[in-house]
């Protein structure tokens, strides 16, 4: 079977994009089967998660793969100084593909360079994180019922928020326009700015976070402020509470709007959101293990084709 990488969301085209939301709808019809028995996914965190890794080792679980790895580099060879290029050379002769998690920016890439088998990035760093950013698609087609001329508010962290710059990227192929709503000390990254202006994505910058500023969007984005990537702690208490939703502010938006976040949440959403029917994080979350059913499978060359006709189905 062809074989590949899923490292950036940056390389995905258009036609790919659907392609993947098309295997994992058909994943959320029926996610138990047995078209990966045999073989073996390898789950390698060098950086703490609860999602992304249980999501990952349940979707190889519900496919009939078996699952290796480690959630605390701790216990790895890398206390003993093992270098990841080694870790990484070992963990292939176990495994079929290896979904890993690293806190330096490009792990991911270097890994696929040297893998004879696919890696998958389930997060490098501040960088990019292309499996959630396919879960967000997934969510916002699957709520939206169209991934065109939406107005998306990404909220919060938008220097070290990895799932938005990867959202950003993404969307370049369907007309968005993005508002990007933080403190100047969170502000999106010139990069990311530019890279709007490249590709003629439309989007404008608030600092202000109300019932007004929001009432017309389709998507509202909400992220952590990431304590682990501040240098300076004083600079987090600072900004950690300054953009907090509530269920009040919610009163003028469109019905079609959703509340998206990559979780974990901390004081962001009110906990009185939760009830509101435009809340959709948690139904997001349940979104991870069909996206990355369908990253697993595609990585490993198995088709959309092969997918639907999949006899290996358990009721």
């Amino acid at each position: 079977m062809k074989k590949h990488n899923f490292v950036t969301i940056a390389d995905l085209t258009r036609e790919k994009i659907l392609y993947l939301i098309k295997m994992a709808q058909e994943f959320e019809k029926h996610p138990n089967r047995e078209i990966l028995k045999g073989k073996v996914v390898a789950t390698l965190f060098f950086e703490p998660s609860t999602r992304t890794r249980l999501s990952f080792e349940t979707a190889a679980n519900r496919l009939g793969a078996r699952v290796i790895g480690f959630a605390d580099p701790k216990v790895t060879s890398g206390t003993k100084g093992e270098t990841l290029k080694d870790t990484i050379l070992m963990v292939s002769n176990y495994a079929d593909v290896i979904a890993m998690r690293h806190y330096i920016e490009g792990a991911a890439q270097y890994a696929s360079e040297i893998a004879p088998i696919p890696i998958i990035n389930a997060g490098d760093g501040a960088h990019q994180h292309p499996s959630q950013c396919m879960l967000d698609l997934y969510t916002i087609y699957q709520t939206q019922g169209t991934l065109e001329n939406l107005n998306i508010y990404l909220v919060g962290d938008l220097k070290y928020g990895r799932t938005v710059h990867s959202l950003i990227m993404a969307m370049r192929h369907f007309n968005p326009t993005f508002h990007f709503v933080a403190p100047k000390e969170l502000a999106m990254p010139n990069e990311y700015k530019l890279y709007c202006k490249e590709n003629g994505i439309k989007y404008a910058e608030h600092t202000a976070f109300n019932e007004k500023v929001i009432a017309d969007a389709d998507i509202i984005y909400m992220t952590r402020v990431q304590k682990e990537r501040f240098s300076d702690l004083m600079e987090y208490e600072r900004v950690k509470n300054v953009y907090i939703l509530k269920a009040d502010m919610l009163k003028n938006c469109k019905e079609n709007m959703r509340i998206l976040h990559p979780l974990p949440r901390v004081n962001e959403i009110a906990y009185d959101v939760d009830e509101d029917p435009h809340a959709y994080y948690i139904q997001q979350a349940q979104n991870g293990l069909y996206a990355r059913e369908a990253i697993i499978c595609d990585v490993l060359g198995i088709t959309y084709d092969e997918v639907v006709n999949d006899k290996t189905i358990i009721q």
